[in-house]
């Protein structure tokens, strides 16, 4: 059994602001995102906006103990709720399913500077790490560091009770994320999920682990298909998105208004080679039962040289569909790129400027998924 499963409800928050018409409003004008040069020169980021916080988590105490990235996504949820006719409908909260992607939590960032500066004299590198992990780190900072605290989060302020899930991975966990959804929507095992993610792009910790990998691109900011190798790599955004998925029955039941269909969700892992995320994409793009989108939203990174590489490939498949990277709305988010997405594909689709939408995410490590977005 295979049943239609539709978006009801989407929840944005990035950069631009919060909720869909924002989002599809600095899409359609292509303006450079907002972003902060100066914070962690010669870096820049696409940080958060300003956010009152008190309409969607409207506990002091609730606000207080949550770290950045659990408040984006703790937000970003209830705009979903919301958006699809539930924030009050206790009842069907306990019974909703919940499947989170998301990264760790902040580190010490004093305690990983020490560690750091202390391993360029070390006798023996690994002896001297180990015993400062033993007994530099706080206890606590275990706990704050845990990916499911955002559904822990989410079932608190909320009342989403169902079983939950949390997904870690970078970019293939949000779309893991979406492929189990909708998955589970689309084969009966559920009527209705609450998928999506958060990530907070303002920590020097995440700066200086992706720096170590090489993936940061510097300032000043430029389109991420115009980095190529002169300034190759992403520009972290402050992001969450989440979509609420159903069965088409399960909507119509309470007369909800579909905004798009989840057609299909596709996934690989493949190795960083010449040609792998080329010959990957076009894998997946018959997958997902793509035929002549309308526009294809790319998370492209702007990591050399599968950036280039996925844009040749893009300009093969899908030759007449408007191209947009999804990080010159929002930045690159992550977790987040595929939910916030596929929740822009269902702004498309719902707002009547697409039949067909596609959704890439070519991870700037590993991992490649390919969505489909059609009206419900």
């Amino acid at each position: 059994m295979s049943r239609p499963v539709l978006v009801t409800g989407l929840g944005l928050v990035s950069c631009v602001g919060e909720g869909i018409d924002a989002h599809l409003a600095a899409l359609e004008s292509g303006a450079a995102p907002r972003a902060d040069t100066e914070t962690f020169a010669p870096y820049c980021v696409h940080p958060a906006p300003p956010i009152a916080w008190d309409g969607q988590i409207p506990k002091r105490s609730d606000q207080r103990q949550m770290e950045a990235w659990q408040r984006l996504g703790v937000y970003a949820a209830g705009l979903a709720l919301e958006s699809a006719g539930v924030k009050e409908d206790a009842a069907l909260k306990q019974a909703l399913h919940l499947v989170v992607a998301a990264g760790g939590g902040e580190r010490d960032y004093a305690v990983d500077g020490a560690i750091l500066t202390g391993l360029r004299d070390a006798a023996d590198p690994g002896a001297y790490l180990n015993e400062r992990l033993q007994n530099d780190l706080r206890p606590t900072l275990f706990l704050a560091q845990l990916s499911n605290l955002l559904a822990g989060n989410i079932a608190i302020v909320h009342g989403v009770t169902g079983a939950s899930r949390t997904f870690m991975g970078e970019e293939s966990a949000g779309v893991d994320a979406l492929r189990i959804a909708q998955a589970r929507v689309a084969s009966g095992q559920i009527d209705a999920i609450l998928v999506g993610g958060s990530y907070s792009a303002e920590r020097p910790d995440v700066l200086v682990v992706h720096e170590m990998g090489g993936y940061l691109a510097r300032a000043p900011y430029r389109p991420v298909f115009e980095r190529a190798d002169a300034a190759p790599g992403f520009i972290l955004g402050s992001c969450a998105a989440f979509l609420i998925l159903e069965s088409e029955a399960h909507a119509a039941a309470r007369g909800a208004r579909a905004l798009a269909r989840l057609d299909r969700v596709a996934s690989d892992r493949t190795q960083r080679i010449p040609g792998s995320v080329a010959a990957s994409l076009e894998a997946l793009w018959p997958q997902a039962g793509l035929t002549a989108p309308d526009h294809v939203l790319s998370g492209a990174t702007g990591v050399a040289p599968i950036t280039a590489e996925e844009q040749d490939a893009l300009a093969r498949l899908a030759p007449d569909a408007g191209l947009h990277a999804l990080g010159d709305v929002i930045g690159h988010g992550l977790e987040v790129v595929a939910p916030l997405g596929a929740a822009l594909a269902a702004g498309l689709v719902a707002a009547g400027s697409a039949r067909e939408v596609a959704v890439t995410t070519v991870g700037h490590r590993r991992g490649e998924g390919v969505l489909r977005l059609v009206p419900a």
